[in-house]
């Protein structure tokens, strides 16, 4: 991956949030979000004779990129977070580093500076190392072969000139890689039986569905590229919210929430 990538989230948030009115404010925070991110990346680049992949030692070449975040935040994000935001600028480095470190050995998807920091890190490490060094990182088929992080959603597209039918990737959540995936199959508990996987989509997003498993009452959304190939999974995952409370309603508990809590 490369700042294509992140141009290309960007445009596409750019392109949906002035044609969808209900989801344009959440879109917007999303831009400045990924607009932080790219710089995070792009800052990455220059320092890539220095990093080690271990991010204890990489912190402190790191951490200058932080305030992009927090920046983004202040600029468009909600009252909460803005206040939050507020406080990491006061708060030790000392403290800062805590946060970063305990989430990148031990991810959690409530923690939304760390999260939106460390993304645009972990995927330029695995653009170059093929895993990274991570204390007990799991070495389930449902995680991260880079990095053993959790899926954030599901990709379905041809990789094959001719192909009948798309082939399913999984995201990482914390780096933003992708590793092949069976297709039926739940990407948390492994449950293969087709009676207790369900599916639903709507008219409105039908490039986008829930895929869930009544065994472990797990879902995440996927992202069918062979029906719209213009999609970017980051961000159509986002605009097609509705679909959470479908899921929500139905008992089911994503695997991953999304970088805006969705």
């Amino acid at each position: 991956m490369t700042t294509e990538f992140w141009q290309r989230q960007i445009g596409r948030a750019t392109e949906l949030a002035g044609a969808i009115g209900g989801a344009s404010e959440l879109l917007r925070f999303y831009q400045h979000l990924l607009s932080a991110q790219a710089q995070i990346y792009q800052y990455c680049t220059t320092q890539t004779a220095s990093f080690s992949g271990e991010l204890e030692q990489d912190l402190a070449m790191l951490k200058p990129a932080f305030t992009s975040i927090l920046w983004a935040v202040e600029a468009a994000g909600p009252p909460q977070l803005v206040e939050q935001a507020q406080a990491l600028k006061s708060a030790s480095s000392e403290d800062v580093d805590r946060m970063l470190l305990t989430y990148w050995q031990e991810p959690s998807d409530t923690e939304f500076f760390a999260k939106g920091f460390l993304q645009p890190y972990g995927q330029f490490l695995t653009s170059r190392l093929p895993r990274l060094t991570i204390p007990n990182a799991s070495t389930s088929e449902r995680r991260c072969s880079s990095c053993g992080g959790k899926p954030q959603l599901s990709v379905l597209q041809n990789k094959e000139a001719g192909a009948e039918s798309g082939n399913r990737d999984l995201m990482c959540a914390k780096c933003l890689s992708v590793w092949p995936f069976r297709r039926a199959v739940c990407a948390n508990c492994g449950e293969e039986q087709p009676s207790k996987l369900a599916y639903f989509q709507s008219s409105t997003h039908d490039h986008v569905r829930v895929e869930a498993c009544d065994t472990c009452k797990h879902y995440l959304k996927g992202v069918d590229l062979t029906r719209l190939g213009t999609a970017q999974p980051l961000v159509d995952e986002i605009v097609a919210a509705p679909l959470d409370l479908w899921a929500t309603e139905h008992g089911y508990t994503k695997i991953e929430l999304n970088l805006v809590g969705l």
